[in-house]
Parts: C-alpha cells; sequence; structure tokens
C-alpha cells in the first residue's frame, strides 16, 4: 500500500454496559466460555477456549471440554448426593464494556486523545470492577491495499493497543489479541467512485470507521437487590 496524504481523521468511542445481547452476549449454552461479537467462543493461539472467571465443570461443552462433558453425563446418571444449605452466593449481572479506537490511514499508532479515551472508559472502568475476565482486543483494517497487508496492520494495530494497556496497568496475560484484517467492515462506501487506492481521498475518509479497534471487557459486579 503506498503512502498517501493522510485524510482527516475522526476519533470517536463507544461505551457499552450492556446485559445478554450486547457484545460477548449470553448464551446458555456456552455461559462458561468468553464469547466473542458473533456468538462463537474466543479461542487462544493453541485453539483453547477461554473460560469465564466463574466457569465450573459442568458448564464444559463439546467444543471446548469433550472429555470433560463425558464425565459429567457419567456422573448426572448416579443420584445427587444431598448438600446441606449455605449461604445463599450473591447474583452477579454480566456487563461489557466497548471501546472503538480509529486510526489513521495505514497507521498503527494510537493517537493521543485515543490513548486518553482508553484510560480513561477501560483502564478506569476496570478499576471499578476487579472481577476482571478477559480483555479482548481486536484490530480491524479497511479494504484498500491487499488481503495479506491488511491482516498485518490489524494485527499491528491490536498489538499497540495492547501494549497501551500494559503500560497503564492492565496484565498481560489477561489481554487476549486478534487480527480480523479488512474482513469485518462496518461501511462499504459502494457508492463512491473511482480507483480503489489511497490516492482516492473521498474513498479513505468514507472508509475510516473500518481502520478501529475495539476493546472488550466482560466483568461481573453484584446485582442490586
Amino acid at each position: 500500500m503506498q503512502n498517501t496524504k493522510i485524510a482527516k481523521i475522526t476519533l470517536s468511542l463507544v461505551l457499552g454496559l450492556a446485559f445478554s445481547g450486547a457484545a460477548f452476549a449470553h448464551s446458555a449454552e456456552k455461559e462458561g466460555y468468553l464469547i466473542d461479537t458473533r456468538g462463537d467462543v474466543v479461542k487462544n493461539n493453541y485453539n483453547q477456549c477461554w473460560r469465564t472467571g466463574y466457569w465450573t465443570p459442568a458448564m464444559a461443552i463439546e467444543e471446548c471440554d469433550p472429555d470433560l462433558v463425558k464425565k459429567e453425563e457419567k456422573k448426572a446418571a448416579a443420584p445427587a448426593p444431598v448438600v446441606p444449605v449455605g449461604p445463599e452466593k450473591p447474583a452477579f449481572d454480566k456487563i461489557t464494556l466497548q471501546a472503538e479506537t480509529l486510526f489513521d490511514f495505514d497507521k498503527s499508532v494510537v493517537r493521543p486523545d485515543g490513548k486518553q479515551r482508553l484510560n480513561d472508559e477501560v483502564v478506569g472502568k476496570m478499576k471499578e470492577y476487579p472481577q476482571v475476565e478477559v480483555v479482548l482486543v481486536t484490530g480491524h483494517a479497511d479494504r484498500i491495499g491487499t488481503e495479506k497487508y491488511n491482516q498485518k496492520l490489524s494485527e499491528r494495530r491490536a498489538a499497540a493497543v495492547k501494549d497501551y494497556l500494559v503500560s497503564q496497568g492492565v496484565e498481560a496475560n489477561r489481554i487476549e489479541t486478534a487480527a480480523k484484517g479488512e474482513a469485518e467492515p462496518v461501511v462499504a462506501c459502494s457508492d463512491v467512485k473511482g480507483k480503489e487506492s489511497g490516492k482516492n481521498k473521498k474513498l479513505v475518509e468514507c472508509l475510516q470507521p473500518n481502520r478501529r479497534v475495539m476493546v472488550e471487557v466482560k466483568v461481573q459486579k453484584p446485582t442490586q437487590k
């Protein structure tokens, strides 16, 4: 991709506090695992599923823990032992914090205003909810350039945001990065005429929302009764 005149960039932030039905939507079948915005279980580079902080063997699913599923099926056949009734455990609401940071065209450097927003709306909010399970940082790119280049660019963007969060005190082992390249655009700009090139200023401006990194943090807080 050729370096071109950088279009005027805007930076937007979306902070969402939502229950099931938002990003990381609740799924009865997968509630013991971290779920992405498409409803799929989040996995690491070794194809291992990310479990939530409240995961138990009873929540195991075939996709992630087939051996545990078989064990649980065997246990189900035996009568359950009588367990003394103890104090009621506190109920928790599931909350998702989201922050979207936009990047300059063909760049992977977090802008100063983007750092401030990440600090205020992600790092700051995480301090309010100590039961942080995992931070998922997903990089994206627009379609200008080759698919291979854009994949690498989205990886660099995700890494840049992770590095910044770590510098602000977020534990690195709590951060999982992913890169989608140009595969998940939020705008198509099919009505913009001209060559698919960085020299097409209108196209570069129109595709701005696709040059982004999503930071999603799943936490819990006690339910207000």
